[in-house]
């Protein structure tokens, strides 16, 4: 049996789950609602505030699906009560980045401004010139946008210097005059 799958999700309060015939999970909370297919090999059922996701068969593909569709609606239940939030910091000489209505305007070297739009359902921060903070009740969608924006300028291995994710830590290479 799956560690994973056969654990519970509880549903918080203010939390609703529907399940329709093709097996397609909508989860409405506080913040908003997301929907998510699962496959036919699992089941999910809801009963007093506790959701359990069950496999008919033992066969490989099922065991697969298990784990994955738990893990799933219970990162929709978790974006619908709290959401999801990335922090990203710009490490170098004149690297920086503000908001202009729905665009992220950064700074990172080039001769022109990288200009991003924010997509669907999400929101970004910049509390301050060298932090970038992208909000969202999709787990999916806020980790994909936020590695958009770490494509730009990844941190390199000699100074470091780049956008990274708060708390990453860079391996370092030496230099040249390390070699003696």
């Amino acid at each position: 049996m799956s560690r994973i799958g056969k654990l519970p999700v509880n549903l918080p309060a203010g939390v609703e789950v529907k399940v329709d015939s093709n097996n397609v999970v909508t989860v409405k909370g506080p913040k908003g609602q997301l929907s998510e297919p699962v496959s036919k090999l699992v089941k999910v059922e809801i009963a007093e505030g506790v959701l359990t996701v069950t496999r008919d068969a033992d066969t490989k593909s099922s065991r697969e699906q298990h784990g994955l569709a738990r893990t799933l609606i219970n990162n929709m239940v978790t974006g619908v009560t709290a959401g999801y939030e990335k922090k990203l910091q710009l490490i170098g000489v004149g690297y920086k980045a503000e908001k202009k209505g729905k665009k992220l305007v950064m700074n990172l070297g080039y001769s022109h401004p990288v200009e991003m739009d924010d997509p669907e359902g999400i929101t970004t921060e910049v509390p301050s010139p060298t932090e970038v903070v992208v909000k969202g009740i999709d787990k999916a969608v806020v980790g994909n946008y936020t590695a958009n924006i770490r494509k730009w300028r990844k941190p390199e291995p000699y100074k470091a210097k780049g956008i990274r994710y708060e708390g990453e830590v860079i391996r370092r290479k030496e230099g040249k005059t390390g070699k003696k």
